[in-house]
């Protein structure tokens, strides 16, 4: 009997593979501002970071976080300023 539900219970449904799959569309502001939310983002632990005095566990994950926000940020600024001067480049031709 243990196998059964066992077995029942690893099923995924089609719905729920279906859905992991779909693509998240977001309003043009909050599209926008992703990457300035991910800067801010870096830029307040580094901050925080600054304001700790001593050398706790907690440092070295503030400052790989900082890192991948400003890293993330800017890299998503880049290729959208990026891909929109192709774009415009193409559409002068």
């Amino acid at each position: 009997m243990k196998s059964d539900s066992l077995q029942q219970t690893s099923i995924i449904p089609d719905d729920a593979a279906r859905n992991v799959a779909n693509r998240i569309w977001l309003p043009s502001f909050v599209y926008e501002c992703v990457p300035y939310f991910y800067i801010l983002a870096g830029f307040a632990a580094l901050f925080a970071t600054l304001y700790i005095n001593a050398w706790y566990w907690v440092v070295p994950h503030w400052i790989l976080f900082t890192a991948l926000c400003l890293h993330f940020g800017f890299r998503i600024l880049f290729q959208r300023y990026r891909y929109r001067r192709q774009a415009e480049d193409v559409s002068d031709s």
